[in-house]
């Protein structure tokens, strides 16, 4: 109530003025569906996998990597796997990255790999889903993130890629998912509780800790879904062409809709 009191006394009396905020404005859209799944980095890109198949090859996707090296590496991986796909990064020229998001946008390259340095300021409004394939270090860059879908009244999908490595990130990111009302993974509340009042997590085991509930790493085993099982359907195309992977594998058993 006091900050919007004082813009408007701003506004009364200053024919210009600047808004300046320290912190988080706002909170995430209710128009974006967020989910967090436990995922190994060793089990990352075969996961990836199962949610491109889920979501649709045609769905414009954005995923983001922490580095420039990590968007090179993925984005030759989705290509060899068959699916059209272009990166940006800080090593790219502005030229190349204005081909990329020209990609993109048309659709004919529906899969982005970016850094999030890279990805500062875009505005596509019809972006169905943002993964976190690396998480960042702290949730103001994962607010900007996610903040890509779900734009203009449409609806999105934020998916993160959690471990042992986001430790840091861990209870921001459940007082965000509570803030936002959605669903918060049970192992994801004990892991907060554990590293915010007891200090360390690692006297537990991860199979005790993280098992059962959306994104638990035997979760992947009772869908029926193996990393194996994309080297007899591996397509080969050009970055441009149609992806190579339009199976009806289902992602979350069959109880989970993806945009």
């Amino acid at each position: 109530m006091k900050v919007f009191f004082f813009q408007m006394l701003a506004r009364d009396f200053l024919d210009e003025y600047i808004f300046l905020a320290v912190g988080r404005v706002g909170s995430t859209s209710e128009n974006i569906t967020q989910k967090v799944v436990w995922v190994e980095d060793a089990d990352k890109r075969s996961f990836l996998l199962d949610l491109l198949n889920a979501t649709g090859k045609d769905s414009l996707t954005l995923v983001f990597v922490e580095t420039k090296k990590g968007a090179d590496s993925l984005e030759d991986f989705l290509y060899h796997e068959g699916y059209a796909c272009t990166s940006i990064h800080g090593d790219r020229s502005q030229r190349d990255r204005e081909e990329a998001l020209h990609q993109f946008r048309s659709g004919k390259s529906p899969i982005l790999v970016a850094t999030a340095v890279a990805a500062r300021g875009l505005d596509i409004s019809n972006v169905k889903h943002v993964i976190n394939f690396d998480l960042p270090s702290d949730i103001e860059e994962y607010v900007h993130r996610i903040g890509r879908t779900g734009r203009v009244g449409n609806l999105g999908l934020a998916t993160s890629f959690f471990n042992e490595r986001n430790i840091n990130i861990t209870k921001d990111l459940l007082d965000l998912l509570v803030e936002a009302k959605q669903e918060v993974p049970s192992w994801l509340e004990s892991m907060a509780y554990e590293h915010h009042y007891k200090g360390s997590s690692r006297g537990r085991s991860k199979s005790s800790r993280f098992s059962g509930g959306f994104g638990a790493r035997d979760y992947r085993q009772s869908s029926g879904a193996s990393s194996s099982s994309f080297s007899s359907s591996r397509a080969s195309s050009s970055r441009s062409g149609g992806g190579g992977h339009g199976g009806s594998r289902g992602f979350g058993g069959g109880n989970t809709t993806f945009l």
